[in-house]
Order: C-alpha cells, then structure tokens, then sequence
C-alpha cells in the first residue's frame, strides 16, 4: 500500500471496511489508556512522589537516631571513664568560689586556735603546664595547654606559737591541696604571752576550666 498517494476517500472506504464492533474496542481501548494516564499523572504519580518523600524522611530521621544513640553511649562511656579522674582532681583542686571563701575557711582554723589572720593576699594565678608544652606568654595559651592553676597567697598570721602549730596541722589534714611554700616567724618583743607573728606565702592550686 503507497501511504503517500493515499487519499481521505481511501482512508474512509479503509475504514468502512472494519467492523464496527473492533472500532468500539478499539476506542474503549484507547480511551481506556488515555484515562489511566490521566489518573496516574495526575493522582497517583503525586502519591507516590509523596510517599518516596516520606519513606526517605523516615530512613534519614531512622538513620540520625541511630548515630544520636551511637554517640550517647559512646558520651556515656567517656563519662564513665572520665569520672574517676574528675572525683580524684575535685577532691584536690579548690573552685573559683573556693578560693573567694579561703579566708573564711582559714579563719575558722585560727579562730579555733587563738589566732587572728591580720593579711591574707591572693595574687594571680600562676599556669603550669602539660608535658610537652613550652612556657609561652598568656596570650598565646590554650587551655588544653595547662595542666593546672597554682594560687599563691600572701598571709600574716598573730598569735601563740602552739596554736600556730595546731593551726598548720588542721589546715594539712584537709582535702584539698594547700601548701606552706614560705615562712618566717618572728617572736613579738616584751609580749609576756609568747606571740609571734608568722609570714609567708601559700599556695593552692584548680582546675584550668576554673582559672583559665
């Protein structure tokens, strides 16, 4: 059959020729495709995609809560490990507050003693440093740097020999890390009640999250 010579009237009589039962079922047939095209792109494709969308946010958000839950046990575990060290250093090293309230404390100590704390100084932090770590200036310090802060203090202590004696034995005995690094102790002149006067410095060290 020449398609290119084929006329209207020949595509007719063409037609004409088919049953007309076959060209119903040819058309329902048809009409059938077309509307179901026109359902799934206009109803179900939008589901799908809508679907997909919410299956893939589900498996990110099942994804996320695995590695939020991988990290709590692995943040539990450092916390675990970590606690001992951290009780250890409580137990030794004094608090930002701490080192406000050590007159307070240390004057407890005298009072128990017959002694009168007439100067106590702080003065300013001093950083020493992690192995491996060169001294450098403040500005160019890190915390991960320092190992720990010592606090040096000026004091003048007045009273009784013995109870200056007792009063180092009870300061000695406390948790926290307080050393005696210098010391003179004078005798006062024609005092009947043997009062000295002591002078020296202290130190006290904490934690560098407190100090730095």
């Amino acid at each position: 059959m020449d398609l290119k010579n084929m006329t209207m009237d020949d595509l007719k009589q063409k037609l004409s020729g088919i049953d007309k039962k076959t060209l119903i079922k040819f058309g329902i047939g048809l009409g059938a495709v077309i509307l179901f095209l026109i359902i799934y792109y206009v109803i179900l494709s939008p589901m799908v995609k809508e679907r997909r969308a919410k299956f893939d946010d589900k498996i990110l958000k099942e994804n996320e809560i695995n590695k939020f839950e991988n990290d709590i046990i692995t943040l539990k575990k450092n916390i675990k490990k970590r606690k001992p060290e951290f009780e250890a250093s409580s137990t030794l090293f004094h608090s930002k507050a701490e080192v406000e309230g050590l007159y307070e404390s240390l004057s407890k100590h005298a009072a128990v003693n017959g002694l009168v704390i007439s100067k106590i100084q702080k003065k300013k932090p001093k950083p020493v440093l992690k192995a491996g770590n060169a001294q450098q200036s403040e500005n160019n310090l890190t915390m991960e740097m320092v190992s720990y802060y010592k606090i040096p203090v000026d004091y003048e202590i007045k009273g009784n020999f013995l109870g200056y004696i007792k009063f180092k034995r009870a300061v000695s005995k406390q948790k926290k890390m307080l050393n005696f690094d210098k010391e003179t102790i004078s005798v006062v002149q024609n005092d009947s009640t043997g009062a000295i006067v002591a002078k020296g410095e202290l130190t006290i060290v904490g934690m560098p999250d407190e100090f730095f």
